[in-house]
């Protein structure tokens, strides 16, 4: 089997109506299709829901599901916020700040940039508080293929310790270089 790239990512949304404004108001995301079923398909389960879908550039897709008839949706609680995400990829720095500014004049806070070494960030969450990441990759090909490199070892003494293995430390170092650009 090949895997050609992925279709669709779905999650949970509050409204889908508010979430489709969100996503193109703030990310320029295009609204391309809704489906709604008084009964799961897969299931058969009566289930009324909303999917909405949006496209995220290049071919990807983020889409939605607004179910109005369960429990109001939560988030894992033994899992930090800052651990899942969504994560979207920009051209430039300066797109970076500018997307920063623009969600900043939507009285959203932002966090970042952050300087993760070959790359940086700003995060944000959505109405649904699923949190979304915004990325401009500033690292080297040099850099990735070390990153590549090491990523087998870094595992594998990952899964033997439960500490963090030191093959990408220097990625650290790059995090308080000043000049990112």
């Amino acid at each position: 089997m090949k895997l050609k790239r992925i279709h669709h990512v779905a999650y949970r949304c509050i409204d889908a109506k508010e979430t489709v404004d969100f996503y193109q108001r703030i990310l320029n995301m295009e609204f391309t299709m809704a489906f709604a079923e008084d009964r799961v398909p897969s299931t058969k389960e009566p289930d009324p829901y909303m999917h909405v879908f949006l496209d995220a550039g290049m071919g990807n897709v983020l889409a939605f599901f607004e179910l109005p008839t369960k429990e109001s949706m939560g988030r894992d609680e033994n899992t930090p916020a800052w651990v899942q995400h969504i994560a979207f990829e920009l051209g430039s720095y300066q797109e970076l700040l500018d997307a920063k500014s623009r969600v900043e004049a939507e009285g959203i806070e932002v966090v970042g940039p952050t300087n993760h070494g070959v790359f940086q960030s700003i995060y944000f969450f959505d109405p649904n508080g699923h949190r979304l990441e915004l990325v401009w990759n500033n690292g080297t090909e040099e850099q990735l293929e070390e990153l590549k490199r090491v990523a087998p070892a870094m595992l594998e003494e990952w899964s033997r310790t439960k500490k963090a293995p030191r093959h990408a430390a220097w990625l650290h170092e790059l995090e308080f270089k000043g000049d990112v650009t």
